[in-house]
Protein backbone atom coordinates (compact mmCIF):
# COMPACT_ATOMS: atom_id res chain seq x y z
CA UNK A 1 0.00 0.00 0.00
CA UNK A 2 1.29 3.46 -0.88
CA UNK A 3 2.38 5.44 2.15
CA UNK A 4 1.05 8.99 2.46
CA UNK A 5 2.72 11.67 4.54
CA UNK A 6 0.32 13.16 7.05
CA UNK A 7 0.53 16.93 7.46
CA UNK A 8 -0.85 18.44 10.66
CA UNK A 9 -2.16 21.99 10.32
CA UNK A 10 -2.55 24.45 13.17
CA UNK A 11 -4.61 27.53 12.35
CA UNK A 12 -3.64 30.70 14.18
CA UNK A 13 -6.47 33.18 13.74
CA UNK A 14 -6.37 36.94 13.43
CA UNK A 15 -9.29 39.33 13.67
CA UNK A 16 -11.05 41.95 11.59
CA UNK A 17 -10.65 40.88 7.94
CA UNK A 18 -11.20 43.72 5.47
CA UNK A 19 -13.21 43.39 2.28
CA UNK A 20 -11.01 44.57 -0.62
CA UNK A 21 -11.79 48.10 -1.85
CA UNK A 22 -13.03 47.65 -5.44
CA UNK A 23 -12.64 51.29 -6.45
CA UNK A 24 -9.69 52.82 -4.63
CA UNK A 25 -8.81 54.66 -7.87
CA UNK A 26 -11.84 55.88 -9.78
CA UNK A 27 -10.76 58.85 -11.88
CA UNK A 28 -8.71 56.98 -14.49
CA UNK A 29 -10.36 56.32 -17.84
CA UNK A 30 -9.02 53.37 -19.80
CA UNK A 31 -9.90 52.04 -23.25
CA UNK A 32 -10.30 48.48 -21.99
CA UNK A 33 -13.64 46.73 -21.86
CA UNK A 34 -12.48 45.30 -18.52
CA UNK A 35 -9.53 46.15 -16.29
CA UNK A 36 -8.20 45.60 -12.79
CA UNK A 37 -5.16 46.39 -10.65
CA UNK A 38 -4.51 44.26 -7.58
CA UNK A 39 -1.87 43.83 -4.91
CA UNK A 40 0.27 40.93 -6.07
CA UNK A 41 0.36 39.78 -2.43
CA UNK A 42 -3.12 40.15 -0.94
CA UNK A 43 -5.26 40.37 -4.08
CA UNK A 44 -6.81 43.63 -2.84
CA UNK A 45 -8.32 45.61 -5.70
CA UNK A 46 -6.91 49.09 -6.30
CA UNK A 47 -8.73 49.73 -9.58
CA UNK A 48 -11.65 47.97 -11.24
CA UNK A 49 -13.64 48.33 -14.43
CA UNK A 50 -16.00 45.44 -15.23
CA UNK A 51 -13.38 43.23 -13.59
CA UNK A 52 -15.83 40.37 -12.86
CA UNK A 53 -17.18 40.15 -16.42
CA UNK A 54 -16.28 36.96 -18.26
CA UNK A 55 -14.61 37.78 -21.58
CA UNK A 56 -12.32 36.04 -24.08
CA UNK A 57 -8.72 36.52 -22.96
CA UNK A 58 -6.74 35.27 -25.99
CA UNK A 59 -3.14 34.17 -25.36
CA UNK A 60 -3.07 35.29 -21.74
CA UNK A 61 -4.51 31.76 -21.44
CA UNK A 62 -0.92 30.56 -21.77
CA UNK A 63 -0.20 31.73 -18.22
CA UNK A 64 -2.14 28.69 -17.01
CA UNK A 65 -0.68 26.36 -19.66
CA UNK A 66 2.85 27.37 -18.69
CA UNK A 67 2.22 27.05 -14.96
CA UNK A 68 0.89 23.51 -15.37
CA UNK A 69 3.86 22.63 -17.58
CA UNK A 70 6.38 23.97 -15.06
CA UNK A 71 4.74 22.04 -12.24
CA UNK A 72 4.74 18.78 -14.24
CA UNK A 73 8.49 18.16 -13.77
CA UNK A 74 11.21 16.73 -16.07
CA UNK A 75 11.58 20.15 -17.68
CA UNK A 76 14.90 19.47 -19.40
CA UNK A 77 14.27 15.96 -20.76
CA UNK A 78 14.33 16.03 -24.61
CA UNK A 79 11.41 14.61 -26.59
CA UNK A 80 9.94 14.85 -30.08
CA UNK A 81 6.91 17.11 -30.53
CA UNK A 82 3.60 15.65 -31.64
CA UNK A 83 3.25 16.28 -35.38
CA UNK A 84 -0.49 16.98 -35.30
CA UNK A 85 -0.35 19.28 -32.27
CA UNK A 86 1.99 21.83 -33.85
CA UNK A 87 -0.18 22.37 -36.93
CA UNK A 88 -2.11 25.36 -35.59
CA UNK A 89 -2.80 28.87 -36.82
CA UNK A 90 -1.55 32.10 -35.31
CA UNK A 91 1.62 32.98 -33.41
CA UNK A 92 4.36 30.37 -33.29
CA UNK A 93 7.75 29.51 -31.83
CA UNK A 94 8.60 27.84 -35.15
CA UNK A 95 8.13 24.16 -34.33
CA UNK A 96 8.28 21.69 -37.20
CA UNK A 97 7.60 17.97 -37.50
CA UNK A 98 10.31 15.90 -35.85
CA UNK A 99 11.64 18.77 -33.72
CA UNK A 100 13.29 17.78 -30.46
CA UNK A 101 12.38 20.09 -27.58
CA UNK A 102 12.12 20.20 -23.79
CA UNK A 103 9.20 21.30 -21.64
CA UNK A 104 11.33 24.25 -20.56
CA UNK A 105 11.71 25.33 -24.20
CA UNK A 106 7.95 25.04 -24.71
CA UNK A 107 7.35 27.24 -21.65
CA UNK A 108 9.64 29.88 -23.14
CA UNK A 109 7.86 29.46 -26.47
CA UNK A 110 4.50 30.09 -24.84
CA UNK A 111 5.48 33.10 -22.72
CA UNK A 112 7.76 34.98 -25.13
CA UNK A 113 6.61 34.66 -28.78
CA UNK A 114 3.21 33.31 -27.59
CA UNK A 115 3.52 30.13 -29.61
CA UNK A 116 0.23 28.35 -30.22
CA UNK A 117 2.33 25.44 -31.47
CA UNK A 118 4.14 25.37 -28.10
CA UNK A 119 0.84 25.38 -26.20
CA UNK A 120 -0.61 22.48 -28.19
CA UNK A 121 2.63 20.49 -27.98
CA UNK A 122 2.63 21.03 -24.21
CA UNK A 123 -0.96 19.83 -23.90
CA UNK A 124 -0.37 16.61 -25.81
CA UNK A 125 2.92 15.87 -24.01
CA UNK A 126 1.42 16.30 -20.53
CA UNK A 127 -2.17 15.08 -20.92
CA UNK A 128 -2.27 13.15 -24.20
CA UNK A 129 -4.75 15.50 -25.85
CA UNK A 130 -5.87 19.11 -25.89
CA UNK A 131 -9.22 18.15 -24.32
CA UNK A 132 -7.59 16.29 -21.44
CA UNK A 133 -5.20 19.17 -20.85
CA UNK A 134 -8.13 21.61 -20.71
CA UNK A 135 -9.55 19.46 -17.91
CA UNK A 136 -6.27 19.93 -16.01
CA UNK A 137 -6.46 23.68 -16.60
CA UNK A 138 -9.98 23.89 -15.22
CA UNK A 139 -9.09 21.75 -12.23
CA UNK A 140 -6.18 24.09 -11.46
CA UNK A 141 -8.47 27.10 -11.90
CA UNK A 142 -10.79 25.71 -9.22
CA UNK A 143 -7.85 25.11 -6.88
CA UNK A 144 -6.73 28.73 -7.25
CA UNK A 145 -10.29 29.99 -6.70
CA UNK A 146 -11.04 31.39 -10.15
CA UNK A 147 -14.82 31.73 -10.38
CA UNK A 148 -15.37 33.24 -13.85
CA UNK A 149 -12.82 31.15 -15.78
CA UNK A 150 -13.29 28.25 -18.17
CA UNK A 151 -10.59 26.84 -20.45
CA UNK A 152 -11.19 25.01 -23.71
CA UNK A 153 -7.81 25.43 -25.42
CA UNK A 154 -4.24 25.70 -24.08
CA UNK A 155 -3.40 28.51 -26.52
CA UNK A 156 -6.30 30.92 -26.11
CA UNK A 157 -7.69 30.41 -29.59
CA UNK A 158 -11.41 30.68 -29.02
CA UNK A 159 -13.51 27.66 -28.11
CA UNK A 160 -17.09 27.44 -26.92
CA UNK A 161 -17.21 28.94 -23.43
CA UNK A 162 -13.47 29.76 -23.26
CA UNK A 163 -13.04 32.91 -21.19
CA UNK A 164 -12.15 34.59 -17.92
CA UNK A 165 -12.49 37.85 -16.02
CA UNK A 166 -9.85 40.51 -15.51
CA UNK A 167 -9.86 39.78 -11.77
CA UNK A 168 -9.47 36.02 -12.29
CA UNK A 169 -6.56 36.59 -14.66
CA UNK A 170 -4.89 38.82 -12.06
CA UNK A 171 -5.25 36.11 -9.42
CA UNK A 172 -3.87 33.55 -11.88
CA UNK A 173 -0.85 35.76 -12.56
CA UNK A 174 -0.29 36.19 -8.83
CA UNK A 175 -0.28 32.41 -8.39
CA UNK A 176 2.00 31.81 -11.39
CA UNK A 177 4.52 34.41 -10.25
CA UNK A 178 5.10 32.44 -7.04
CA UNK A 179 6.94 30.00 -9.30
CA UNK A 180 10.47 31.40 -9.59
CA UNK A 181 11.09 29.86 -13.02
CA UNK A 182 7.83 31.26 -14.38
CA UNK A 183 8.83 34.73 -13.19
CA UNK A 184 12.32 34.37 -14.66
CA UNK A 185 10.95 33.39 -18.08
CA UNK A 186 8.15 35.96 -18.36
CA UNK A 187 10.44 38.81 -17.29
CA UNK A 188 13.01 38.03 -20.01
CA UNK A 189 12.97 40.21 -23.13
CA UNK A 190 14.89 37.52 -25.04
CA UNK A 191 15.90 33.92 -24.31
CA UNK A 192 18.50 31.72 -25.99
CA UNK A 193 17.37 28.13 -26.61
CA UNK A 194 18.27 25.01 -28.55
CA UNK A 195 15.57 22.95 -30.28
CA UNK A 196 14.93 21.50 -33.72
CA UNK A 197 15.89 18.37 -35.64
CA UNK A 198 18.69 18.25 -34.73
CA UNK A 199 18.49 20.99 -32.07
CA UNK A 200 20.29 24.22 -32.90
CA UNK A 201 20.68 27.60 -31.18
CA UNK A 202 18.08 30.31 -31.67
CA UNK A 203 16.71 33.34 -29.84
CA UNK A 204 13.11 33.97 -28.79
CA UNK A 205 11.83 37.55 -28.33
CA UNK A 206 9.14 38.60 -25.86
CA UNK A 207 6.00 40.22 -27.28
CA UNK A 208 5.53 42.18 -24.02
CA UNK A 209 6.82 45.66 -24.89
CA UNK A 210 5.99 46.91 -21.40
CA UNK A 211 9.19 45.22 -20.15
CA UNK A 212 11.20 47.94 -21.88
CA UNK A 213 8.60 50.73 -21.84
CA UNK A 214 7.98 50.91 -18.09
CA UNK A 215 10.59 50.56 -15.37
CA UNK A 216 9.96 47.79 -12.85
CA UNK A 217 7.81 45.61 -15.14
CA UNK A 218 8.58 41.90 -14.74
CA UNK A 219 5.86 40.16 -16.77
CA UNK A 220 3.54 38.67 -17.66
CA UNK A 221 1.73 37.92 -20.97
CA UNK A 222 0.19 39.51 -24.04
CA UNK A 223 -2.74 38.25 -26.10
CA UNK A 224 -4.74 39.08 -29.21
CA UNK A 225 -7.50 37.60 -31.31
CA UNK A 226 -10.18 39.31 -33.39
CA UNK A 227 -12.81 38.34 -30.83
CA UNK A 228 -10.83 39.14 -27.67
CA UNK A 229 -9.03 42.25 -28.92
CA UNK A 230 -5.74 43.21 -27.30
CA UNK A 231 -5.30 41.61 -23.87
CA UNK A 232 -2.44 42.24 -21.47
CA UNK A 233 -1.48 40.89 -18.04
CA UNK A 234 1.48 42.67 -16.46
CA UNK A 235 3.28 42.82 -13.11
CA UNK A 236 5.37 45.67 -11.78
CA UNK A 237 7.52 46.47 -8.72
CA UNK A 238 8.29 49.93 -7.32
CA UNK A 239 9.80 50.77 -3.92
CA UNK A 240 9.20 47.22 -2.76
CA UNK A 241 5.53 47.34 -3.77
CA UNK A 242 4.21 44.74 -6.23
CA UNK A 243 1.10 45.22 -8.35
CA UNK A 244 -0.57 43.23 -11.12
CA UNK A 245 -2.58 44.88 -13.89
CA UNK A 246 -4.94 43.22 -16.39
CA UNK A 247 -6.75 44.76 -19.34
CA UNK A 248 -9.07 42.84 -21.68
CA UNK A 249 -10.10 44.13 -25.10
CA UNK A 250 -7.96 47.28 -24.88
CA UNK A 251 -6.69 49.02 -28.02
CA UNK A 252 -4.45 51.27 -25.88
CA UNK A 253 -3.10 48.68 -23.45
CA UNK A 254 0.54 49.83 -23.07
CA UNK A 255 -0.47 53.38 -22.12
CA UNK A 256 -3.36 52.23 -19.95
CA UNK A 257 -1.12 49.94 -17.90
CA UNK A 258 1.44 52.70 -17.36
CA UNK A 259 -1.24 55.20 -16.30
CA UNK A 260 -2.84 52.71 -13.93
CA UNK A 261 0.50 51.87 -12.33
CA UNK A 262 1.37 55.54 -11.89
CA UNK A 263 -1.85 56.11 -9.94
CA UNK A 264 -2.06 52.84 -8.04
CA UNK A 265 1.51 52.89 -6.74
CA UNK A 266 0.64 56.21 -5.10
CA UNK A 267 -2.03 54.63 -2.91
CA UNK A 268 -0.43 51.22 -2.31
CA UNK A 269 1.60 50.62 0.84
CA UNK A 270 3.79 47.97 2.44
CA UNK A 271 3.36 46.25 5.79
CA UNK A 272 5.17 43.50 7.63
CA UNK A 273 2.59 41.01 8.94
CA UNK A 274 2.80 39.99 12.58
CA UNK A 275 4.05 36.45 12.11
CA UNK A 276 3.18 34.10 14.99
CA UNK A 277 5.80 33.71 17.69
CA UNK A 278 6.56 30.86 20.09
CA UNK A 279 5.59 28.14 17.62
CA UNK A 280 6.64 24.71 18.84
CA UNK A 281 6.55 21.39 17.01
CA UNK A 282 6.47 17.87 18.40
CA UNK A 283 10.00 16.45 18.46
CA UNK A 284 11.07 12.81 18.41
CA UNK A 285 14.43 11.20 19.12
CA UNK A 286 15.84 13.96 21.34
CA UNK A 287 16.05 14.84 25.04
CA UNK A 288 13.18 17.35 24.69
CA UNK A 289 9.77 16.54 23.23
CA UNK A 290 9.30 19.91 21.48
CA UNK A 291 11.35 22.26 19.34
CA UNK A 292 10.83 25.98 18.72
CA UNK A 293 10.62 27.26 15.15
CA UNK A 294 10.49 30.68 13.50
CA UNK A 295 9.81 32.35 10.14
CA UNK A 296 11.82 35.10 8.46
CA UNK A 297 10.03 38.48 8.37
CA UNK A 298 8.57 39.65 5.06
CA UNK A 299 6.61 42.54 3.56
CA UNK A 300 3.29 42.61 1.70
CA UNK A 301 1.92 45.21 -0.69
CA UNK A 302 -1.47 46.30 0.63
CA UNK A 303 -4.26 48.79 0.15
CA UNK A 304 -6.26 48.66 3.38
CA UNK A 305 -5.12 45.42 5.03
CA UNK A 306 -3.30 45.73 8.33
CA UNK A 307 -1.19 43.43 10.47
CA UNK A 308 -4.22 41.85 12.16
CA UNK A 309 -5.91 40.83 8.92
CA UNK A 310 -4.06 37.59 8.30
CA UNK A 311 -4.48 33.96 9.35
CA UNK A 312 -1.57 31.57 9.71
CA UNK A 313 -1.50 27.81 9.23
CA UNK A 314 1.43 25.73 10.47
CA UNK A 315 2.06 22.79 8.13
CA UNK A 316 4.07 20.07 9.82
CA UNK A 317 4.35 16.28 9.99
CA UNK A 318 3.21 14.69 13.29
CA UNK A 319 6.82 14.73 14.52
CA UNK A 320 10.10 16.22 13.39
CA UNK A 321 13.02 13.94 14.10
CA UNK A 322 16.40 14.65 15.66
CA UNK A 323 19.12 15.40 14.90
CA UNK A 324 18.24 18.96 13.85
CA UNK A 325 20.59 21.90 13.48
CA UNK A 326 19.55 25.44 14.28
CA UNK A 327 18.37 27.06 11.02
CA UNK A 328 17.23 23.81 9.37
CA UNK A 329 13.93 24.07 7.48
CA UNK A 330 11.56 21.72 9.33
CA UNK A 331 8.03 22.86 8.37
CA UNK A 332 6.14 25.65 6.58
CA UNK A 333 3.76 28.47 7.39
CA UNK A 334 0.81 29.33 5.15
CA UNK A 335 -0.27 32.98 5.27
CA UNK A 336 -3.93 33.55 4.39
CA UNK A 337 -5.92 36.68 3.60
CA UNK A 338 -9.69 36.67 3.06
CA UNK A 339 -9.73 32.87 3.34
CA UNK A 340 -7.16 32.42 0.56
CA UNK A 341 -3.55 31.29 0.93
CA UNK A 342 -1.39 34.09 -0.41
CA UNK A 343 2.07 32.85 0.57
CA UNK A 344 3.77 29.76 1.97
CA UNK A 345 7.10 30.34 3.72
CA UNK A 346 9.59 28.04 5.49
CA UNK A 347 9.73 27.50 9.25
CA UNK A 348 13.24 27.09 10.64
CA UNK A 349 14.52 25.41 13.78
CA UNK A 350 15.37 27.97 16.47
CA UNK A 351 17.74 25.59 18.26
CA UNK A 352 19.76 22.42 17.92
CA UNK A 353 18.22 19.07 18.76
CA UNK A 354 20.79 16.36 19.30
CA UNK A 355 19.92 12.73 18.76
CA UNK A 356 19.33 10.96 22.07
CA UNK A 357 21.44 7.81 22.19
CA UNK A 358 19.83 4.84 23.91
CA UNK A 359 21.97 3.47 26.75
CA UNK A 360 23.62 0.20 25.86
CA UNK A 361 22.25 -2.73 27.91
CA UNK A 362 24.59 -3.97 30.63
CA UNK A 363 26.38 -7.16 29.59
CA UNK A 364 25.82 -10.21 31.79
CA UNK A 365 28.93 -11.33 33.62
CA UNK A 366 30.12 -14.86 33.15
CA UNK A 367 31.53 -17.17 35.86
CA UNK A 368 35.13 -15.94 35.43
CA UNK A 369 33.99 -12.34 35.54
CA UNK A 370 32.18 -12.88 38.80
CA UNK A 371 35.31 -14.59 40.33
CA UNK A 372 37.45 -11.63 39.28
CA UNK A 373 34.98 -9.20 40.78
CA UNK A 374 34.91 -11.20 44.02
CA UNK A 375 38.72 -11.09 44.50
CA UNK A 376 39.31 -7.58 43.19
Amino acid sequence: MKKTAVIFTVVLFASGLHIPDAHAVEEIEVSAKAAVVISADTGEVLYSKNSDEKLPMASTTKIMSTLICLESGNLYEPFTVDSDAIHVEGSSMGLQEGDIVTKYALCCGMLLPSGNDAANATAVKIAGSIEAFADLMNEKAREIGLTKTFFVTPSGLEGEGHGSSAYDMALLASEALKNDLFREICSSETIKLEYGNPPYTRWLKNTNKLLSLYSGTYGVKTGFTDEAGRCLVSACERDGKNLICVTLNDRNDWNDHMALYDSCFEIAGNISPELPKNIQLELAGAENDKISVYAEPLEFTVLSADKNDFEYIVNSPPFVYAPINKGDEVASLSICYNNREIRKIPLYAAENAEYKQKPEPEKKKGFIGKIKELFS
